[in-house]
């Protein structure tokens, strides 16, 4: 008898195992078509993101100014950031980071159950190895395309690189609001700090805002659903053992600062008027991307002193109707400027009077940098150390004698010229010692007339770094009858402070790209444009408080007792501008004062209105350096 097999009936197992393959060969399917021409993992590592350039003082401590575009980033390396800032992100965006594959199986169907639950594709059930490469990559566009190549490439990243390095790459490139990505620029934009100088609470609040970086935004309407999150993280954390129950609950009731939500600057006017420069350089997208480290002159120690100082002074002038100041400093060896302070230092400051009408000038703007300006302020007698400079050169030296009395220069401008004393005195014959430490008019139009001469005094202005005379010039222009601006007359008195050498202003040290590497130096060098027998005679006269005393009186704000300061004050006639020049030989400062419009002040000297401040701010600077003298070698040997 012949057996017949069995047939084998079909199973609901067998059923499913069908479905199973089915499916399985469809995913596979599908995996494959989308996953063709995907980006491959190690564009992470050859990658620039954008950085945000910064501008340093000379220390490479202080931090001036950031310039970014839509990024404010800036990269550090993971032990940088702080541990519990690492476990914050962690046990909140993805508290299996350290045990799955690039993706978190588990996590995924639960964001599916969620969303069929509610409808609509809301919860991603995404890793950090997902979120890095949707925004490495792709759009926050929620499509199947999308979320298959997203996996892929998570799976991709995960099995080539360490957890550790895509953490890194994670925190360097999250977005946390105000045009910020990357844990530290977040921290220096909220808190005004390092990242790695962050507390617990402050670490929460970083991770709380990954999730949603500009509803949770601090200084908008939702910063109670800001403050529940962190406070959400926070428990998280203990729930995943990071952190003891009682180190959260102290962390919850920490006070959390967040700084202004402005743009810092620091001494905004040198600042600004380096990143002028800068983007002369390299143009405004480079420096907004490229990561430069920039290292200027700023001492920012002298830069707080000259921002109290200035504020003082115009507070004081406004009985004079003087309601703006500038002041710069400059190391004349060097020709490094070392402080730089408009108005009250304040660039956010409302001009005066508050009610000034948007686009007129104001007797204070505070956008306006009086210290750089370019179409200058008259000087007043503030230019006749340059006369008498080119007088000296001729051979002539301080015991020379002029007359000084009533005298007619002729027509100059069509009319006659008959300048007098500021005083309204004449003294006879005087020296050139007496004259210039006096500050003495008629004596000064002799010696550029007679002396010196018109065109060769212009020359030893230009050869000092004078730059904006211009054309038509008579004799009025050793009265200030011409414009300059504060930082060239302030760097060309450092020509007679480093005994006739000149250095042009230097603002920038040195710049590093984001590796490191210095792609620009400072190399300007010192130009002798003067003798040293003439600065050495300048010095001497400018520095002679006997001979001046009988101008100024014998304790003046020119006067500094034990200190040997060489100083020359400048008044327009019309009274809109007041100086105080100074310098020894260390260390040369420039003073202005007046209005942003031009409208005149009270009739009061440069040395009324402007010493104190010059005063005030060598005082306390001049307590930094050794005590020096001016050498006079080459006038002892004549």
């Amino acid at each position: 008898m012949t057996k017949r097999k069995k047939k084998r009936k079909f199973s609901l197992f067998d059923f499913l195992i069908y479905c199973f393959l089915i499916l399985a060969i469809g995913f596979l399917s599908l995996f494959f078509y989308y996953s063709k021409n995907l980006p491959v993992p190690e564009v992470f590592t050859e990658r620039q993101l954008p950085q945000s350039s910064k501008i340093y003082d000379r220390t490479g401590k202080v931090l001036l100014y950031e310039i970014y575009g839509e990024e404010k980033r800036t990269w550090v390396p993971l032990e940088n950031i702080p541990d519990y800032l690492r476990k914050a992100v962690i046990a909140t965006e993805d508290a299996n980071f350290y045990h799955h594959f690039g993706i978190d199986p588990g996590g995924i169907l639960r964001a599916i159950f969620k969303d069929l639950k509610i409808g609509r594709p809301t919860y991603g059930g995404s890793t950090i190895d997902q979120q890095l490469i949707r925004s490495t990559f792709f759009s926050n566009k929620k499509t199947i395309e999308r979320k298959v190549r997203e996996i892929v490439l998570s799976i991709e990243l995960d099995r080539r690189y360490p957890k550790e390095q895509i953490l890194e790459w994670y925190l360097n490139q999250v977005p946390f609001g105000q045009n910020t990505y990357g844990v530290e620029a977040a921290s220096e934009t909220y808190f005004g700090k390092p990242v790695s100088k962050i507390s617990l609470g402050e670490a929460a609040i970083l991770a709380a805002l990954i999730r949603a970086p500009y509803y949770l935004s601090p200084y908008g309407k939702n910063k109670p659903e800001l403050i529940k999150r962190k406070n959400y993280v926070l428990d998280r954390m203990v729930r995943e053992g990071y952190i003891k129950r009682e180190e959260g609950e102290r962390a919850k009731k920490e006070k959390i600062k967040f700084i202004k939500n402005r743009v810092d600057i620091k001494a905004p006017y040198f600042t600004l008027w380096v990143k002028q420069q800068l983007e002369e350089m390299y143009g405004k997208d480079f420096l907004a991307r490229s990561g430069l480290k920039v290292y200027t002159s700023l001492d920012w120690n002298l830069e707080k002193i000259s921002i109290e100082v200035v504020k003082n002074g115009i507070k004081n002038n406004r009985k004079y109707h003087a309601y703006n100041a500038g002041l710069v400093a400059i190391e004349p060896k060097t020709g490094q400027v070392l402080a730089m302070t408009v108005g009250t230092g304040d660039y956010y400051a409302p001009p005066e009077p508050k009610n000034c009408l948007p686009g007129k000038t104001c007797l204070f703007d505070p956008h306006f940098n009086v210290v750089t300006e370019t179409h200058g302020r008259q000087p007043g007698s503030a230019l006749k150390p340059f006369v008498y400079a080119t007088a000296f050169k001729k051979g002539y030296n301080d015991k020379t004698i002029v007359v000084d009395e009533p005298t007619n220069f002729g027509i100059w401008g069509g009319k006659p010229y008959i300048p007098r004393n500021y005083d309204g005195l004449f003294r006879g014959p005087v020296t050139l010692r007496q004259a210039l430490a006096q500050s003495l008019n008629v004596p000064s139009v002799k010696v550029l007339l007679y002396l010196a001469g018109l065109k060769d005094s212009i020359k030893t202005m230009k050869d000092c770094g004078i730059t904006t005379i211009k054309p038509p010039i008579g004799p009025s222009i050793v009265l200030g009858g011409k414009e300059v601006n504060l930082l060239e007359l302030t760097s060309a008195y450092g020509v007679f402070a480093n005994n006739g050498l000149r250095v042009p202003p230097v603002s920038i040290i040195k710049i590093e790209d984001q590796d490191g590497n210095i792609i620009y130096k400072n190399k300007k060098t010192p130009e002798r444009v003067l003798s040293d027998r003439v600065a050495e005679m300048i010095n001497n006269i400018l520095s002679d408080n006997n001979a001046r005393a009988p101008m100024f009186g014998p304790r003046s704000y020119l006067y500094f007792k034990n200190e040997e300061v060489a100083a020359k004050t400048g008044t327009t006639q019309s009274f809109r501008d007041g100086w105080t020049i100074g310098y020894t030989p260390s260390i040369t400062v420039g003073v202005w004062v007046g209005n942003s419009n031009n409208a005149p002040m009270a009739k009061k000297p440069g040395v009324v209105v402007a010493g104190p401040i010059f005063h005030n701010f060598l005082e306390k600077v001049l307590v930094n350096y050794p005590r020096e003298t001016f050498p006079l070698g080459s006038l002892n040997r004549h």
